[in-house]
């Protein structure tokens, strides 16, 4: 018997049309001997499956849909949103209370990982990475830049704690572009993480477990047209993203054990990526951040990833639900 799967995008972020191209490249690609595929779009003013007649709105109270007269409940949630409330673990506990599994971390992990500050506090402390020197500033008792500047040193990036798609994100050279950076990043979230800008070159690395086995995918290296991997640059096609990355075997390696470990470390679960500056000067990785939920548009990096080892994105989604033991 088929079992129903809510793919869930959309979400309350900027990062809204990310997740929707994410959850167009899921719905084509799971097997649908397998799955009965319902695209739950979630949005402030509600959460909506799109039918022929007009939008259907989700039952929260027991996470369902009535269709024709027809109840249909699901079986699991396959989480694509970037953001709130699908990458901060809001959806998770939602889901935890309804009994319904779903393919990303847990609602604790996802928490933790989606803010930068805390999420960079826990890597670093866990002794095997080096972690950027960085300070956090909140909205309601901000530093002043003399403060800021006491604690990291220029250039730096601004970048709201809790977000992601590089929104609201600046890099800093000087210090009269200090606190309109900061105030930019309020914008997007009242707690600012202002980090030091390390020289080097960016790697993402995807993982995910296979058969209970921690598993990293090849490495992409990330080279921006752009000052640094900003919006633009990760969905505007201003980047070359190279998978596998033009890199010898020794620093991949690297790379995979790290992305492995950290992953382990932290107890994540589904798909996810993490990203690291490499300082060739001193031949050292740093950790950049974890995405516990990344693209999956065809463009996308994991999918790259994925292509890169003989499999494909089909290989992956239903991999990924299988996991589920549904």
């Amino acid at each position: 018997m088929k079992k129903n799967v809510a793919l869930m995008a959309g979400g309350y972020s900027g990062e809204f049309e990310i997740s929707i191209r994410s959850s167009h490249q899921i719905a084509e690609n799971i097997d649908r001997e397998k799955y009965n595929v319902y695209l739950i779009v979630l949005s402030r003013e509600g959460w909506y499956y799109e039918t022929e007649n007009g939008r259907v709105e989700v039952d929260k109270n027991d996470f369902s849909l009535t269709i024709e007269g027809e109840k249909i409940k699901f079986d699991a949630a396959y989480i694509t949103i970037h953001g709130t409330p699908g990458e901060d673990g809001l959806l998770q506990g939602y889901l935890d209370m309804m009994q319904i599994p779903y393919t990303t971390c847990n609602a604790l992990v996802s928490a933790l990982t989606f803010d930068k500050s805390i999420c960079n506090s826990v890597v670093r402390d866990f002794g095997f990475v080096n972690v950027a020197r960085n300070v956090l500033t909140c909205k309601d008792c901000a530093l002043t830049k003399e403060e800021v500047l006491q604690r990291v040193k220029l250039p730096v990036f601004v970048k709201p704690a809790a977000g992601g798609s590089s929104i609201g994100m600046s890099k800093v050279c000087q210090e009269e572009d200090l606190m309109p950076a900061i105030e930019k990043a309020f914008g997007v979230c009242e707690r600012v993480l202002i980090e030091e800008y390390i020289k080097g070159r960016e790697f993402s690395c995807g993982v995910l477990e296979l058969d209970k086995e921690v598993k990293a995918l090849p490495v992409t290296e990330i080279v921006s047209m752009t000052d640094f991997f900003d919006y633009d640059a990760k969905y505007n096609g201003k980047s070359d993203e190279l998978t596998p990355a033009p890199i010898d075997k020794s620093l991949s390696d690297r790379i995979q054990s790290l992305t492995e470990k950290i992953y382990k470390a932290l107890n994540c679960s589904g798909v996810c990526r993490v990203d690291f500056i490499y300082e060739q000067d001193e031949d050292q990785l740093y950790f950049l951040e974890i995405n516990t939920t990344p693209g999956q548009s065809e463009q996308s990096i994991v999918p790259q990833q994925v292509r890169a080892i003989g499999k494909d994105t089909r290989w992956l989604y239903n991999t990924i639900l299988g996991q589920l033991n549904l």
